[in-house]
């Protein structure tokens, strides 16, 4: 696919899945798609250009001109990771009915089941699955925890284990979990998880990793060489709720220290990426390069894992592997920086006197 265009709508091989699809996506990809039938979302997906790049990494490039003009507008500061959640701005709330596609709780049975017209008596607060009115790519929807509860845009161990589930329920791996923090280009302060499909493998599922360590449960923790964004990946574990547990813990660890980052749940919840990221303050302190500024990219977690949005068509015909290194250079942490965090973190998950000792481990 080198170089050469293709279709981001379920033409992406997406027919080829049909018969093997799980009973969950056969059910959101066809209220999406009526979703997308009744004019709901800002712009057809399905006719935006999008290439994979010559190179050793196969980022992909998707051209939607104008989308950060057409987004609700971030109504927050980028300098604190953890703020109250405010009433008054955007939140999930607010949305109209017609953009909710799923509203879900968990149940002691065994296996899923769906009702179409449910009471919305079921739960006080569900859970539930909304449209992303400004979609990426195909599917792309809001995953957002016990919605009438209010919870600001933060990880808690309850919330990152729902969306695990959500990832494994789907038995898909072109089906990925994406969180971002504040700070890490979370645009709603309501604590909310991102996913949609795509039927490629990302560049930061191909890069390269290398074994840190191998927790007590079971869970193997290893960082990224060879790729430009510096960050850990975890697998293993007896359980998925094993797995759960040390990236939650990891990401409040982070969220409580004032560092942002992006997570995506990956392989249907059996592997996860955790990159920390500083691209927010190089932007207050006047450190981000003009060039991309003027790009308009906000390296949230789908950019980080090598699926760039471009909202000018210069730069997406200019789009090179070359290009995006230098970009994704920018966000992440230095060698040094990246080095100090991962001895934190390590001491973190094997010593209650670790680089910060007030959260259990």
């Amino acid at each position: 696919m080198d170089g050469r265009s293709f279709d981001l709508s379920c033409s992406l091989g997406m027919e080829d899945d049909g018969p093997n699809l799980s009973p969950f996506l056969c059910k959101l990809f066809k209220e999406w798609d009526d979703r997308k039938a009744r004019g709901l979302f800002h712009h057809d997906i399905s006719s935006c250009e999008t290439k994979v790049l010559p190179g050793e990494h196969k980022f992909v490039a998707t051209l939607i001109e104008g989308r950060d003009q057409k987004k609700r507008p971030t109504e927050f500061g980028m300098n604190q990771v953890l703020q109250p959640f405010d009433s008054g701005k955007f939140n999930f709330t607010k949305v109209s009915q017609k953009e909710v596609i799923f509203r879900f709780h968990e149940t002691k049975k065994d296996s899923a089941q769906y009702f179409d017209d449910a009471p919305r008596t079921v739960s006080a607060s569900p859970s539930t699955i909304l449209i992303n009115v400004s979609p990426i790519g195909y599917c792309h929807v809001l995953l957002t925890p016990r919605i009438q509860d209010c919870l600001p845009q933060r990880i808690d161990q309850e919330s990152f284990l729902l969306a695990m589930y959500v990832a494994r329920e789907a038995r898909n791996p072109f089906f990925r979990v994406g969180y971002n923090s504040l700070g890490g280009f979370a645009t709603i302060n309501h604590l909310h998880f991102q996913a949609y499909y795509l039927n490629i493998k990302y560049p930061v599922e191909r890069a390269t990793t290398e074994k840190l360590t191998t927790l007590g449960n079971g869970v193997s923790i290893f960082q990224l060489v060879q790729y430009p964004v510096s960050g850990f990946a975890f697998e293993g574990g007896t359980g998925l709720e094993d797995l759960s547990d040390v990236v939650s813990k990891i990401c409040i660890f982070l969220q409580e220290s004032n560092r942002p980052f992006n997570v995506l749940i990956s392989e249907s919840g059996n592997r996860v990426f955790l990159l920390p990221q500083c691209y927010a303050e190089k932007q207050l302190l006047g450190k981000a390069s003009q060039e991309f500024l003027d790009m308009r990219i906000n390296p949230a977690i789908w950019e980080l894992s090598g699926h760039l949005v471009l909202k000018r068509r210069k730069d997406y015909d200019e789009a090179s592997e070359t290009n995006v290194c230098r970009f994704l250079v920018e966000p992440s942490l230095s060698g040094t920086e990246f080095h100090e965090l991962k001895r934190c973190v390590l001491e973190f998950l094997t010593s209650p006197f670790g680089c910060n000792s007030g959260i259990n481990s």
